[in-house]
């Protein structure tokens, strides 16, 4: 399966994605119509479905205009049918849909919104993880509590460690700022971070990333790591009291 960046607003990306075998093609967070529609066009593709992790209008705000242009499948979670424009079809946690030779498997991951999913293509190895999971990230507790954000991030956390993280935000460098101050003896950690900065001086994205690039850096995917929770003083706590922790740290940093 091809996967294809758009870059969208100041740090949104949207993610084309085409089965070669079938002539699938299919849309990931659209945020804007017009970037997936030159995409399209420079390309020669129609495009035939289009996935929503979540219902926040720098995710689906494209959806109406590239419907009615179309005529493409609306894909979102079924706890967000009022809440997702056009949507179609309703999925929820274990629940796969086609996507020409593809599958996809719908993670159920609140957090960020009470209905977030995200899609987990594990033949292609590729996860659309939305505001949920980031570059050495996590989205707000927006609608969600520590407990279910942290229950989510376990869930992608067991994916398999090659797994490509295709997240909604270019939010990398800030967040390795930030990820530096939790653990500054991870070695892993400071080396990427370097990278980071290398690479967005360049102007060059920093995702896809991987699972197991994201266990051995994040902070947000290690709150029950000793290291960790010894660096910010709450060794032996429950991981979900240091998750919250990590997170009311960076809501203010």
């Amino acid at each position: 399966m091809e996967i294809h960046l758009v870059p969208a607003f100041s740090d949104n990306y949207i993610y084309l994605l085409r089965d070669s075998s079938s002539g699938a093609v299919g849309v990931v967070d659209p945020s804007d119509a017009n970037p997936v529609i030159e995409a399209l066009d420079r390309r020669g593709w129609t495009l035939t479905h289009i996935f929503n992790t979540h219902h926040h209008n720098d995710h689906v705000g494209g959806n109406h205009a590239l419907k009615t242009r179309t005529s493409a499948t609306v894909i979102g979670a079924r706890a967000d049918a009022a809440r997702i424009p056009d949507m179609e079809t309703c999925l929820g946690e274990g629940e796969t849909i086609s996507f020409g030779s593809q599958t996809a498997q719908v993670l159920f991951v609140p957090g960020h919104t009470s209905g977030h999913i995200a899609f987990w293509f594990s033949e292609t190895k590729a996860v659309f993880c939305g505001d949920t999971l980031f570059a050495l990230g996590c989205g707000r507790l927006f609608e969600g509590t520590p407990a279910q954000m942290w229950s989510s991030l376990k869930k992608l956390r067991a994916l398999p460690d090659d797994t490509r993280v295709y997240c909604g935000h270019e939010y990398t460098l800030s967040n390795a700022r930030f990820a530096v101050t939790v653990e500054p003896d991870n070695q892993d950690l400071q080396a990427r971070a370097k990278e980071i900065a290398a690479k967005r001086e360049r102007g060059e994205p920093t995702i896809p990333t991987t699972i197991g690039e994201e266990k051995r850096t994040n902070p947000f995917l290690r709150a029950d790591v000793p290291e960790v929770q010894a660096a910010i003083g709450m060794a032996g706590a429950d991981p979900v009291e240091v998750f919250a922790e990590i997170r009311r740290r960076k809501d203010n940093f």
